[in-house]
């Protein structure tokens, strides 16, 4: 079966990015996939913010833009799925094309532009479709939006009692003004705001914050510090790069938006272990950036990830990267004779430095 699901992947190569990516969300849909032979090995479990995850394994935000297929991504085996990032309000992003492949070196640069259907389409879907795992949602603002961390707070009340936690996408490079708010001084400001509307809500719905991988090492310090003062309960890195280096030249180098993939991996790293070192390994973190095989799943982990998610690197090894790196993690916790939570950080020094 695993051949088909590689002629299946591969073949979704022969269309565009954007129509490749619409036919997987379809063939989900209709419940067309693979599925985990037995359940997950209980070592690879992880409890984090008051959750509990059957591995430590997800899908990043940018994949189930509008909340269509997270039960099908848990019926594949992953811990736990991201969708969105979803805004107040409907919007259609940047004018097409807008995904572009850099095949070689196993990349893709997108501007997409927070297209998606907004809160209250999502919202119908969740009530209608329960989540059947742990399911968070990214939130954004809209590209036109006059107070931004009004949009925040709406994401908040819209899906605090929906979601298993609220992811807060502030490093997109592809809304303008979107990355000023992680300035200290606006971060800040929405922190507090964002901190408000919780407590509006029945339950305390986790927080983390997306951040890019843009950002100077003496930056670092001043964001973990301000996401500890305000009590987040973890943060993301990191999202896409704007920068080229490492990538030699192709026909779609130079297309404007946010590079993922392999050559995001050592940038996303690096940022991942200054920010465990900034806060002592306070703050749970997820890593995510450039995941596309089971040792760079591991690097990750050793930099200071209790969580990762897949996307790019899904896209090119396909589904059965997600059962490569289950085994590879329990074959390195054999080795090591210790919990997953051991092994959290054990590099974060040499990466931060590399």
């Amino acid at each position: 079966m695993s051949g088909f699901w590689s002629v299946a992947q591969a073949g979704l190569f022969f269309l565009d990015p954007e129509t490749a990516h619409e036919a997987s969300l379809r063939a989900l849909e209709a419940g067309i996939h693979p599925r985990p032979g037995k359940p997950d090995d209980p070592r690879l479990a992880a409890t984090l913010f008051g959750l509990n995850f059957p591995n430590p394994i997800g899908v990043a935000a940018g994949y189930d833009k509008d909340a269509r297929v997270y039960n099908a991504l848990f019926a594949m085996g992953f811990g736990f799925a991201e969708a969105g990032t979803i805004t107040p309000r409907p919007q259609a992003g940047n004018p097409r094309p807008r995904v572009f492949r850099l095949i070689g070196e196993r990349a893709v640069v997108n501007r997409l532009g927070f297209n998606n259907g907004g809160h209250a389409a999502a919202q119908l879907r969740l009530a209608s479709r329960p989540p059947k795992g742990i399911l968070g949602i990214n939130i954004g603002a809209n590209r036109e939006s006059a107070d931004q961390i009004a949009d925040y707070a709406a994401g908040v009340h819209a899906f605090g009692a929906l979601a298993s936690y609220l992811a807060i996408n502030i490093s997109s490079p592809n809304t303008p003004g979107l990355r000023d708010l992680q300035a200290p001084e606006r971060l800040d400001a929405l922190l507090k705001a964002l901190m408000e509307a919780r407590a509006s809500l029945p339950r305390a719905v986790p927080i983390l914050v997306k951040l890019a991988p843009d950002l100077d090492g003496d930056e670092v310090a001043p964001l973990m510090a301000c996401l500890l003062a305000h009590k987040v309960d973890g943060a993301i890195l990191t999202n896409t790069t704007l920068s080229r280096d490492g990538v030699p030249p192709s026909s779609h180098r130079g297309e404007g938006g946010g590079l993922s993939g392999r050559p995001l991996f050592a940038r996303s790293t690096r940022m991942l272990a200054q920010c465990y070192l900034a806060t002592g390994g306070k703050l749970p973190l997820i890593g995510v950036g450039g995941i596309d095989s089971p040792a760079t799943a591991i690097a990750k982990i050793r930099a200071g990830a209790s969580l990762l998610q897949l996307y790019t690197g899904l896209l090119y090894e396909g589904p059965g990267l997600l059962p490569a790196i289950k085994a590879a993690l329990l074959a390195e916790l054999a080795r090591a004779s210790a919990p997953l939570t051991s092994l959290v950080g054990t590099e974060a020094r040499r990466w931060a430095e590399s």
